[in-house]
């Protein structure tokens, strides 16, 4: 496991060197224009959605490492490709592979955290992969901005070659892992599913559906805003500097490192669906600051403290769902199908980071007062579906900590119901 958390971090630290950069790195100091760099962030998220379908099952067959192996050596390659492309070609080709290979360490580490974990250990586990990823994407980020120079194309270069060592250094880490197989909560349904037809067996899971929406409007309405609508809405509506934006953005990462260990105390032993939708409220008051900050007519210095607070409300949310969603992710899938579920959450994230920018940052720019309106309905909204998630979950998926209690251990097949039902 500790090898696991060094890899999410080592390869949050190379994403953090050079995602920041890739527009002006295409646009300005490549020289291939606006619209060539709007075509390298689609071919990131194209890429991803055609490789996510295929990766579930070649986790699933293969098992989680090889996968993940290869993933890494994709992405190095795709990150060298890119700091020596010159031409939109070569740029667009790279990026479909650093894309592709990104998209896929996603699932195949969420599955390797599954076999190194029981249902006890896993929120904590998934906790401590969301607050290395942030801080080392937030490390990687700060180095890289003082690395850069946008008259030298060297200095770019250097940039995606460290990315592209990170990703080697991780496969050298990974190959030394022995994965173990852990137990899994043993209510969940299906257990006795196959790698065959999985697609089939996990539409037909009530749950795991549900939670696909949830999971959709949780990054549609959250994730899928950060860096388009709400910070277009921020600079157009709340008169935001760049400078404030900045500070937005650390005070959303600062967040999420403080608080993330307090935060799973609090969370590790209550209802997972109530714990979702508590996040749904909270960012739902995010919004209605997010409104005051640019139509409630204060002075610039409250506006920016309103829309900075914005963030950090999110941040304190996205707390809140690490050790949440995506160990509820693998407790819904049957044994042996953890790649395939987590593949396909990826997938349902994916999705709605590419629809998120693509309605937010219109009307961000332009329809202030509807676009607060319309995120603080999908906030809420959050909520509602979570509760109804709950009503489709059994008693321990619900609530993992009462796997540890003597009733719900006991027993055979016979017990099993009377164990849900005290539960």
């Amino acid at each position: 496991m500790r090898r696991i958390h060094v890899g999410n971090a080592l390869s949050a630290f190379g994403l953090g060197f050079t995602v920041p950069y890739l527009y002006v790195y295409v646009a300005q100091v490549r020289g291939l224009g606006a619209v060539t760099a709007g075509l390298v962030l689609t071919v990131f998220a194209v890429a991803a959605l055609i490789v996510l379908p295929f990766a579930g099952r070649a986790i699933v067959r293969r098992g989680p490492l090889p996968v993940l192996l290869a993933a890494l050596v994709i992405a190095a390659l795709g990150a060298l490709s890119l700091g020596l492309a010159g031409n939109a070609t070569a740029v667009l080709a790279a990026a479909a592979a650093l894309g592709a290979g990104q998209a896929v360490m996603q699932p195949a580490l969420a599955t390797m955290i599954v076999d190194c974990s029981s249902a006890g250990t896993r929120s904590r586990a998934f906790a401590t992969q969301f607050f290395l990823q942030n801080l080392g994407l937030g490390v990687g980020g700060l180095i890289g901005g003082h690395l850069v120079d946008t008259t030298r194309v060297s200095s770019f270069t250097l940039l995606f070659a460290i990315e592209a060592a990170m990703f080697l250094v991780l496969v050298v880490v990974m190959a030394t892992v022995r994965m173990p197989h852990s137990p899994r909560i043993a209510d969940a349904p299906g257990r006795s599913g196959s790698a065959k037809g999985g697609w089939r067996q996990l539409l037909g899971n009530r749950a795991m559906v549900q939670l696909c929406v949830l999971g959709f409007v949780l990054f549609f309405a959250c994730y899928g805003q950060f860096e388009s609508g709400l910070s277009a809405y921020g600079v157009e509506a709340a008169g935001i500097s760049t400078s404030a934006l900045g500070t937005a953005l650390a005070a959303n990462t600062a967040v999420i490192v403080v608080a993330q260990f307090a935060v799973l105390r609090f969370v590790e032993r209550r209802r997972r669906s109530r714990v979702i939708a508590a996040v749904g409220l909270i960012w739902a008051v995010a919004w209605v600051v997010a409104g005051y900050a640019g139509l409630g007519h204060g002075s610039q210095e409250v506006a920016t403290a309103a829309f900075v607070s914005t963030y950090a409300l999110f941040g304190l949310g996205e707390a809140m769902l690490s050790p949440t969603v995506a160990p509820l992710v693998a407790d819904l899938a049957p044994v042996g199908m953890a790649g395939q579920y987590n593949s396909a959450f990826a997938l349902v994230k994916q999705l709605a980071l590419a629809v998120g920018p693509a309605v937010g940052g219109p009307m961000g720019a332009s329809l202030h007062a509807p676009y607060v309106v319309m995120f603080l309905v999908f906030s809420l909204g959050i909520s509602v579906l979570a509760v109804r998630l709950g009503r489709q979950l059994t008693a321990v998926q619900d609530r993992p900590s009462l796997a540890k209690s003597r009733v719900v251990v006991q027993g055979g097949a016979d017990a099993s119901g009377h164990a849900r039902a005290r539960a």
